[in-house]
């Protein structure tokens, strides 16, 4: 399977003593089947950090490791009782963790809309079936963490190719010209020119529009903003 971290930066040697707790599944390394999700994750990062760009860093998940192995491994195939209570396991700062002693866990993520509900639930305020009902009818997330140095071994970087260096160069020279010619931030910049449809394009290397001098890509930007 191939997965995605979103940060601020390229991560090549996963560091688990860097990772937080009271996350939803305990501390660890997470990834995301879902290219969008990293991306809004990377975004979150740099807005926090004052960073220059989002960088999604790319594995490949070795399914069948975890299994030869005979690792822990716990999958949620969707949103359950047992996985809001799991949740609330590992969110609670009242308990000594690690909560829980599964390697790699699998399964929806616990995005704000869910963590309010979550919230009500704790409170009393719905029962577990009504939470299970709202929650259910929430947009779909996947998110995977690695929970042990041991579990890293099923995780295998994607290395850098030379169309990902070009993408990046045809980036930077984008953003320059965008902050000269608009008179916008560095970060508005950045927001616009990586949420949009033509980095969409440029990020997917078969497009082959990476190829092309960023002179005429910018070009194709240019007309979208003055569309809008």
């Amino acid at each position: 399977m191939r997965v995605f971290h979103g940060s601020d930066v390229r991560v090549e040697k996963i560091d688990l003593s860097k990772s937080e707790y009271f996350k939803d599944f305990g501390r660890g390394f997470y990834v995301t089947n879902n290219r969008d999700h990293a991306y809004l994750r990377a975004m979150d990062i740099i807005k926090r950090r004052d960073s220059e760009k989002p960088i999604i860093t790319e594995y490949n998940y070795i399914e069948a490791y975890p299994l030869t192995v005979k690792m822990n491994v716990k999958k949620f195939e969707n949103v359950s009782r047992e996985w809001v209570e799991f949740i609330m396991l590992n969110r609670n700062k009242n308990i000594s963790h690690p909560a829980h002693n599964f390697d790699i866990v699998e399964g929806p993520i616990a995005n704000d809309k869910m963590v309010i509900q979550i919230r009500l639930y704790e409170q009393g305020k719905m029962s577990i079936e009504e939470l299970i009902k709202k929650l259910t009818y929430i947009e779909p997330t996947h998110q995977i963490c690695f929970c042990t140095i041991a579990s890293l071994y099923a995780l295998e970087l994607v290395e850098e190719e030379e169309a990902y260096s070009a993408i990046d160069e045809i980036s930077g020279s984008i953003l320059e010209a965008m902050v000269i010619d608009y008179k916008m931030s560095e970060l508005s910049a950045i927001k616009l020119f990586y949420s949009s449809e033509l980095y969409n394009k440029l990020s997917n290397t078969k497009t082959l529009l990476w190829q092309e001098p960023w002179q005429n890509i910018y070009e194709q930007l240019k007309k979208t903003i003055q569309e809008c």
